[in-house]
């Protein structure tokens, strides 16, 4: 005779705007759509540095590391045991990657709905540009068409 014990399963953690995230693709997830950020480096408490970015890549691989120079951000978020999401008075949520006594902050200016709205006109300036290069192209070899008659 078997005893079917009930599996109690634990609820995946949900944080809005303010918590704790130690799941490193969860970590990765909200940091890939930053785009421009304000960012500084805090150890022990002492600003090292800080300045304003784009985050140009978000990955998890023990071996590479978080890089920050020329204003680009490439965010491994192997090098943090933790990201806290906070508030600011305004309500602007940002981000703190925390490692030991070591703090990066970024604190977003813009949001994802930015950046997808800038990326999109971009692509339809690259597009409509394309097109007008294409079809101006295709009436200087209708004009230069040797076997035209006139």
């Amino acid at each position: 005779m078997s005893h079917h014990l009930p599996e109690s399963k634990i609820p995946a953690p949900c944080i809005i705007n303010t918590g704790v995230v130690v799941n490193k693709l969860d970590m990765r997830r909200l940091l890939t759509d930053l785009g421009r950020v304000r960012y500084s480096y805090t150890q022990d408490g002492e600003c090292k540095s800080d300045g304003e970015g784009n985050v140009m890549e978000v990955f998890a691989n023990p071996q590479r590391s978080t890089l920050v120079a020329n204003h680009a951000l490439y965010l491994n978020v192997c090098s943090f045991d933790y990201l806290e999401l906070k508030q600011s008075p305004q309500k602007e949520t940002y981000f703190d990657l925390i490692q030991e006594g070591s703090c990066l902050r970024l604190i977003p200016l813009s949001t994802p709905m930015q950046e997808r709205h800038e990326r999109f006109l971009n692509v339809s300036a690259i597009e409509a540009m394309m097109e007008q290069v294409l079809s101006a192209r295709w009436d200087a070899e209708i004009d230069d068409d040797p076997c035209d008659p006139f």
